[in-house]
């Protein structure tokens, strides 16, 4: 009786682990679900809403302006941010606000991207901590998960919802 019990037991640990090994890998380099909070990237994606954000297309294909990408925060290395490519490599990009009435520009460097939130007024991105390293992005946002009625493909367009 004990010996079938350690045998079950055995068994049920060594599937665990094989299908936490599958789904680790799954998530780190296939994709991951994300819920997304605050209000930066209004309208395009609202608050608690939940996004499918691929990893493969950041070790494949090129991340492209108009593309919405998760990337560690540069201030806190435990958060994630969520945000609008809208600028790359060699890129002149915007530093101001849209309520400034000079406007400033800078190069976005070697290696760096520039993100910013779709609801400018109200995102912390690269208009205050500068362009990121490339290698801080963890992957393409490509669907709105959840609410259900707004599943669906995300636009890469980088004026498409923009508020000003």
């Amino acid at each position: 009786m004990f010996r079938g019990f350690f045998v079950k037991t055995i068994s049920f640990v060594g599937y665990t682990v094989q299908y936490g090994c599958i789904a680790h890998c799954a998530f780190e380099y296939i994709g991951e679900f994300v819920s997304c909070s605050g209000p930066s990237m209004e309208p395009t994606i609202t608050n608690h809403d939940v996004v499918f954000s691929k990893r493969v297309s950041r070790h494949l294909c090129r991340i492209q302006k108009g593309h919405i990408v998760i990337a560690k925060s540069p201030f806190d290395p435990k958060m994630n941010i969520c945000k609008r490519v809208m600028g790359l490599e060699g890129d002149k990009v915007c530093t101001s606000g849209p309520s400034d009435v000079f406007k400033t520009h800078t190069y976005v460097p070697r290696g760096h991207v520039w993100l910013e939130g779709d609801n400018l007024r109200n995102s912390t991105d690269s208009r205050s901590y500068g362009p990121i390293p490339y290698a801080l992005i963890r992957g393409r946002v490509c669907l709105k998960m959840w609410p259900p009625h707004s599943f669906g493909v995300l636009a890469e367009s980088p004026n498409d919802g923009r508020i000003l």
